[in-house]
Formats: C-alpha cells, structure tokens, sequence
C-alpha cells in the first residue's frame, strides 16, 4: 500500500454503474443476481455433469470444464461488485480497483486462450482424426490448459503494473461498473501514452493471435469438410463445432468493440458490449453448450436422475 500512496493521492473510486436513477438500482439487483445465479448453476451443472460421466471423459470435455470454472471465477469478479453498487456501496478503493481490473484482464483472456484450445482440438479431431489420441494426450490437454492458464496473468500484471504507475488526483469518478482501462486512464493527472501504446500493440496482439489462431483452424476445418461427400457427414462435422463457433464470435466480438479503440473515443455506450462477454458469454456458455451437444444432455439428464434417486432412497 506504501506504493499507492506514493503515486496517487486518490484513495478511493466511485462506480457509476449503469444507472444513477435511484429507481433502477432495485430492478438492476434483481436481473444481474438472477444472471449470477444462473451463471453459477448452469457452469457447476457442467462441470459436474462431465466429471461423472465416463463417455464424457475427452479431451473436448476436459477443456469445457476448465472453461465453466474460469467463467464461475470471472463472473464471481465482476457481478457480485455490481450487486453491492446497486444497493447502497458505490465506493472501491484504489487497491480493490487495481486487484478487480488484474483479474478481470486474466480471467477473461484465460478465457480465450482456452477457446484456442478447443477449436485446436476440433481441428485435429476433423481434419487429423486418425492422430487425434496420439496428438491430444492427457499429458498435451494439461500442458495448453496450465499454458493457458498461467500466460494471461502476466499479460494482466503487466497492464497493472503500467497503471499503478499513474497519478488519479483529480476526480475519481468512474463512469462504469466495473474498474477497467479505459475509463481509469481517461482519470489519470500524468501522461498515459506509455499506457496506450502498450495496451494497443501488446493488447492487439494478445486478443488478435488467439482470435486468427481460431480463425485458421475453422477455416482449414471448413475446407476439409466441404470435400466430405456426404450430406450427413457435412452435418455431423459442423454440429461438432457449432457451439464453439457460437460462443467465440459472441466474446470476440463484444471484446473488439470495446478494446480494439482509441481510448478517447470510449464512451457509455460500451457499457452494454462489456456486458456481453464479462457477464452475459458466462451465462449462455452452459446453454449454448448444452442445447447443442447430445452427449452433454446425456450427462445432464444422468446428473439429475442420480441427484433424484439420491434424494429419494432411504
């Protein structure tokens, strides 16, 4: 703490949130902790149900439920902050703000290191099926996911470092609802072009190169799918691929709008893209990769049936 209070002389942020009418603090409660619950639920069930299924014991799987972990943790970073807000609390302070903005940044590009991830399994197990045991090892699936995971926090401590550096000692009103970049460097007193420049080129490259690393792989998966002669076989190749393809264009694109911009030109209404993939990509994962996915339904019908039977025996 001796640190922060060297460099600024802001000790404390004020989170605007989504509104600042009085009579939509209630109604905002009741959606987004509906949204967390359903986030947290939807995510365990996954987890659960891939854990105790023997079918479901895949490389695919296993990297789903890394997935669902790590969105449970985003979520967990972002919303329950929210709740306080809309309710009385609207104050954080200046290390709580840096803490939520590091694992923000970490969690969310754990995220999307582990979407890589899969759409590399989906490429091997289309377009190499004959060498996919042999190339998606145990020992490989823990290697990306520990890579995976490890990478993005330094990717996220570096920002927070850069940012610690900076003066706040004018106002320390933040206009959104969570402690972000943007709007923290539009606060700052003290030059933030090193910010800028860093966050631009190393940001750029570190959402751009998971995004054409997925990018590729469906693109070479597209063209070996399209010489399968058979309609059927077109159908059950896509259906393998239709709900990562949906979840990745549903965070890649709520992301590049919001960070992929001068910071200058970031405004309120980037509230709502934010939204999207810090809040709303967690809730609809365990639906988009349910509804879609057979053999995952399968899992989630055998969880329930045990939990009933469980319940209902002496």
């Amino acid at each position: 703490m001796e640190r922060v209070n060297q460099t600024s002389s802001v000790s404390e942020f004020i989170l605007l949130g989504l509104s600042s009418r009085p009579e939509d603090q209630k109604p905002l409660f009741s959606l987004f902790l509906t949204i967390y619950l359903v986030t947290i639920t939807g995510n365990l069930l996954i987890i659960l149900a891939i854990r105790s299924d023997p079918q479901l014991q895949t490389p695919m799987y296993f990297f789903l439920t890394f997935l669902s972990f790590t969105d449970i943790c985003f979520t967990t970073t972002i919303v329950p902050r929210m709740l306080v807000n809309f309710l009385s609390h609207k104050t954080i302070s200046y290390a709580g703000c840096l803490t939520q903005m590091y694992f923000i940044y970490a969690l969310g590009n754990t995220d999307s290191c582990l979407l890589v991830v899969m759409a590399f399994d989906r490429y091997v197990a289309i377009c190499d099926p004959f060498h996919y045991v042999t190339i998606m090892s145990h020992h490989r699936c823990v290697l990306m996911v520990a890579l995976s995971c490890s990478l993005p926090h330094l990717h996220s401590l570096l920002h927070t470092l850069l940012l610690n550096q900076l003066t706040f000692c004018e106002s320390n009103i933040i206009h959104h609802f969570l402690c972000d970049f943007s709007p923290l460097v539009k606060l700052s007193c003290s030059p933030t072009s090193v910010n800028e420049i860093v966050m631009m080129i190393e940001g750029s490259f570190f959402l751009g190169t998971p995004f054409l690393c997925i990018a590729f792989s469906y693109i070479r998966i597209l063209t070996v799918v399209l010489k399968i002669p058979s309609a059927a076989g077109k159908r059950k190749a896509f259906s393998t691929c239709g709900s990562h393809v949906t979840v990745v264009t549903l965070f890649y694109g709520s992301i590049f709008y919001v960070y992929l911009q001068p910071v200058s030109s970031y405004t309120i209404r980037d509230h709502m893209a934010t939204i999207v993939y810090t809040v709303l990509t967690s809730t609809l994962n365990p639906f988009i990769y349910s509804l879609r996915n057979k053999d995952l339904k399968q899992g989630l019908r055998k969880l329930v049936g045990r939990s009933k039977f469980q319940a209902t025996s002496p």
